[in-house]
C-alpha cells in the first residue's frame, strides 16, 4: 500500500512538472501480475496435452489436445464452473450428455458446452477422434 501511495505522489509531482520519471511499462509496478505472453504448441500427443494451463499462461483460459482411438472415451466429467468449446480436428465422435442427449460430431465441427453440465465425449469412427478444447472460468 505505501509503495502505491509513494508512486501516486510521484506520478502528481511528475504532473506538475515538478520531477522527471523514467517511462516504465506498467506491469513493472509493485504487485502486478506479469501479462501472458505469445505461444506457440506443436500438436503432436498421441492422446493427451496439455496446451495452456490457466495463469499465468492466460488470463482464465486452459486447454488442451486429446486424441481418442475407435471406441474410446475420454470419460465422464463435468465442465464445473468454466464453460467449454470443443473443435474436432479430425474423426468422428459423440459427445453424450448425463440427461442422456447425444450429439455426433465430425471434423470441422465446433461444440459448446455451459458451465455445470456433465459429459463424455466417445470416438464412434473407426480411425481417431482429434480434438482441440478450450475452457474458461466462469466465476
Amino acid at each position: 500500500m505505501e509503495v502505491r501511495l509513494l508512486i501516486c505522489n510521484l506520478v502528481s509531482l511528475a504532473a506538475m512538472g515538478l520531477v522527471s520519471l523514467p517511462l516504465v511499462p506498467a506491469c513493472a509496478w509493485a504487485g502486478d501480475q506479469a501479462k501472458p505472453r505469445l505461444k506457440v504448441v506443436t500438436l503432436d500427443s498421441q492422446g493427451y496435452q496439455e496446451i495452456l494451463s490457466g495463469p499465468p499462461e492466460s488470463v482464465r483460459m486452459k486447454s488442451g489436445y486429446v486424441v481418442l482411438h475407435p471406441k474410446q472415451s475420454v470419460g465422464k466429467h463435468s465442465t464445473g464452473q468454466h464453460e467449454e468449446m470443443l473443435v474436432v480436428l479430425e474423426g468422428h465422435g459423440r459427445m453424450v450428455m448425463a440427461e442422456g442427449n447425444k450429439v455426433d460430431v465430425k471434423a470441422n465441427s465446433v461444440l459448446y458446452c455451459p458451465s455445470d453440465t456433465e459429459h463424455d465425449v466417445v470416438n464412434t469412427g473407426d480411425s481417431v477422434l482429434r480434438y482441440v478444447y478450450v475452457v474458461a472460468n466462469t466465476k
